[in-house]
């Protein structure tokens, strides 16, 4: 499995709060079929984390590859960021200030859960107008899609690429969160399905029973694209596969 959305870096959001926690994660993710993980801190948000491109957060990200491989974490670390959504997130984006995925085209964002939805449709339109393919994170958590999925079915059809939080399709977040990542798998809308990890303790890096999930109720092909195929054409800057989209409407 390939896991594009992990709070691992430690000490820098809401994640990970040191270097014995984030190793702890990585173990975890390994022994539960993951051979990939995006390091993806929060980037951007005013006032709380802003963690941009900088020598320091940089080097915390190789000292953490490092202290993995001398410690024998059988998988691989890559880098990228979950960037909040702001007027000037195409700016960043093209200045380098905030990282894509494994630099790459494809950028992780996220909005306020109660965000405007024509706002969300403009940023991500001068996003992909400057050449940059978003990665919408947790679209089903967010208030107004749960509200009208059908926003989600415009932002896919448009060039965007929505992931999907394990946490959401095994009913962690709520009903609506749950019924509305359903949604959006059965309507052909998700790319992939990621950990969004935050600690060794709840919010895991664990991706065992996802992957059961999902091959009981999907099949082993489909588990596989949400899990593996998908995130990995991601990482390597490729056409994603799969996608059917289905509208609400």
């Amino acid at each position: 499995m390939t896991d594009i959305h992990s709070h691992i870096l430690p000490g820098v959001d809401d994640g990970s709060q040191s270097l014995e926690e984030s190793l702890e994660m990585l173990f975890m993710a390994a022994e539960s079929g993951v051979e990939t993980i995006v390091a993806t801190p929060h980037c951007n948000i005013p006032g709380e984390y802003e963690n941009y491109v900088s020598p320091e957060i940089d080097g915390l990200f190789m000292y953490l590859k490092e202290e993995a491989r001398r410690r024998g974490a059988p998988i691989k670390l890559l880098y990228g960021m979950e960037i909040f959504a702001t007027e000037d997130l195409p700016e960043l984006l093209e200045k380098g200030r905030a990282r894509t995925l494994n630099g790459t085209k494809y950028f992780l964002t996220e909005f306020s859960f109660g965000e405007d939805p024509y706002f969300c449709a403009d940023v991500l339109r001068r996003c992909r107008d400057k050449g940059f393919i978003p990665v919408i994170a947790h679209p089903e958590r967010y208030v107004f899609v749960q509200d009208d999925p059908q926003t989600a079915f415009e932002w896919c059809v448009s060039g965007c690429a929505l992931q999907v939080n394990k946490g959401s399709l095994l009913g962690r977040f709520g009903y609506r969160a749950q019924r509305t990542a359903e949604l959006l798998i059965d309507h052909g809308l998700a790319a992939c399905v990621a950990s969004d990890a935050h600690g060794s303790v709840s919010r895991t890096t664990h991706m065992g029973e996802i992957r059961e999930h999902l091959t009981e109720n999907l099949g082993h092909e489909y588990a596989r694209l949400l899990l593996r195929e998908n995130p990995s054409r991601i990482l390597a800057g490729k056409e994603l596969l799969g996608y059917e989209p289905i509208p609400f409407i």
